[in-house]
């Protein structure tokens, strides 16, 4: 087995030093870090995978409590899999929500950005404030 230091897995990950350990505090892991003679976390090949996985799920929005409990899952085991199928489609609706809401949002902008450039074109943008 490979040992990693937490620095190759902050560089790895995109994770800060202060993040790993703060996972590793909340649970957010699925599997104990063993340390080095030195005490220092070392961490392995399967860690930085499931890192990296954590960090797509935190930039898709997935809440800290979520991953806790999905990793919480994987730690149990086999056999509780349909929760963990669960979870998953439950931020996907989470998702789906918030990208039509961007999507909105977007439209909006983007009529905006069209008023704006109209009317500066126009010398008419004085005074505007829709």
């Amino acid at each position: 087995m490979t040992e990693i230091s937490i620095g190759e897995v902050a560089r790895r990950t995109g994770l800060g030093i202060h993040a790993l350990r703060l996972y590793e505090r909340e649970g957010l892991l699925t599997s104990d870090l063993e340390r080095d003679d030195g005490g220092r976390r070392v961490y392995t090949e399967t860690d930085v995978q499931w890192l990296v996985t954590c960090r797509i799920f935190r930039s898709s929005g997935m809440p800290l409590a979520v991953i806790a409990r999905f990793a919480e899952l994987v730690r149990e085991g086999p056999g509780n899999e349909v929760e963990r199928l669960a979870l998953l489609h439950e931020h996907e609706e989470r998702m789906q929500q918030k990208a039509a809401e961007i999507a909105t949002a977007r439209e909006l902008i983007t009529a905006k950005i069209a008023s704006y450039e109209q009317h500066l074109a126009q010398g008419t943008a004085a005074g505007l404030w829709t």
